[in-house]
């Protein structure tokens, strides 16, 4: 079923051909979607990994909503960072923390 809620992760690293420009750009359109994201569909958990280049988000969603946020993520930074969105086959524990 598509409107299921699902675990989605996406993991993003910075372009080899970012500037810290690009990236200073792109930082407050990333917080506002997730900003966006936890005030109207839930959890969303995310960060970088130990001040690498890189990070990744974790939050449940219909296949539908997890494809339209990441359409507006790759949007938003699709010129600064490589990243890439997978359904995650893990226990649904987003749910259960957020309750």
């Amino acid at each position: 079923m598509s409107d299921q809620l699902k675990p989605w992760v996406i993991v993003s690293s910075i372009s080899d051909d970012a500037s810290e420009q690009d990236i200073d750009r792109i930082r407050p359109q990333i917080i506002s979607l997730v900003d966006n994201w936890q005030s109207s569909n839930g959890t969303m958990w995310s960060g970088s990994f130990s001040g690498k280049p890189s990070g990744m988000a974790v939050f449940e969603a219909t296949e539908q909503e997890a494809k339209k946020f990441y359409d507006e993520y790759s949007k938003v930074c699709g010129d600064v960072l490589v990243h890439h969105m997978y359904q995650w086959d893990a226990m649904p524990i987003l749910s259960v923390l957020s309750k």
